[in-house]
């Protein structure tokens, strides 16, 4: 796909990946429409695409509620007159384990809110915006681009089983996905970060950090930046669906 004018959704847009992601669509041509809660991050990355001479506009929504997702696009397709794109990229954590034991006795368990929070948000509300996003293509006839963001913990990380269920899940949306919506002109990628030099992981304790490098093989994070060119190239390559790409230093070798 040529992204010149075409409009694009980022969810999870107010920063890290999200806001790079957005940014590096809008260098390239494309209009963006930004999706997140936080609306003071939402201006700030606002300002930074429209700089970059296209459209950009900002959308608070909770991308775990049925009503405000489906209005939300609805309002994307009107604005802009089109919807090409969709960046499925919104995400949260509630870490915790499975059962918490201390000398042979359980003192705690993950929470049914933990699971639930995690879950709504980063499965749930890729499948809510991905079919909302989906009808509006096919209406218009135009086919399109389905992003998923997953991550290197959809094969299992302790502590995680929220995160890494819903991240698992994401990528096999993304495969079914890119069977059924071929036909109608759309493609479906995923991609899966490593640890990336994000808000969270900066906050983190240089020893803690130390030790999240330690087994990556190009010893670093990843950045933002490169996770967006991952996502890049699956808008521009228009023979590549149902498939994810790992951008993780090399961590899963």
């Amino acid at each position: 796909m040529d992204i010149h004018h075409k409009t694009v959704v980022v969810t999870g847009a107010g920063r890290g990946i999200g806001r790079a992601v957005a940014l590096d669509l809008a260098r390239h041509g494309a209009d963006v429409a930004l999706f997140d809660l936080n609306t003071a991050d939402l201006k700030d990355t606002a300002e930074l695409c429209a700089a970059e001479s296209v459209q950009a506009r900002e959308y608070r929504v909770d991308v775990a509620d049925e009503a405000e997702v489906s209005a939300a696009m609805s309002s994307v397709a009107a604005d802009f007159g089109r919807l090409d794109g969709l960046v499925n990229n919104a995400g949260i954590v509630r870490d915790g384990l499975l059962v918490k034991v201390k000398d042979g006795a359980v003192v705690g368990r993950m929470s049914m809110d933990q699971w639930n929070a995690v879950i709504g948000v980063n499965l749930s509300g890729v499948f809510l915006c991905a079919r909302e996003a989906a009808a509006h293509m096919i209406e218009r006839g135009n086919g399109g681009v389905i992003v998923n963001i997953s991550s290197i913990s959809r094969v299992g990380n302790a502590g995680q089983s929220n995160y890494s269920a819903a991240k698992a899940g994401v990528e096999s949306m993304g495969v079914v996905w890119a069977k059924e919506l071929a036909r109608y002109g759309i493609r479906v990628g995923s991609v899966a970060p490593g640890f990336t030099h994000t808000e969270i992981l900066a906050a983190m304790r240089p020893e803690v950090l130390d030790k999240l490098t330690a087994p990556v093989p190009l010893k670093r994070l990843g950045r933002p930046e490169e996770i967006a060119h991952a996502v890049l190239f699956i808008f521009e390559n228009d023979f590549f669906t149902g498939r994810c790409l790992e951008v993780d230093g090399g961590l899963r070798l």
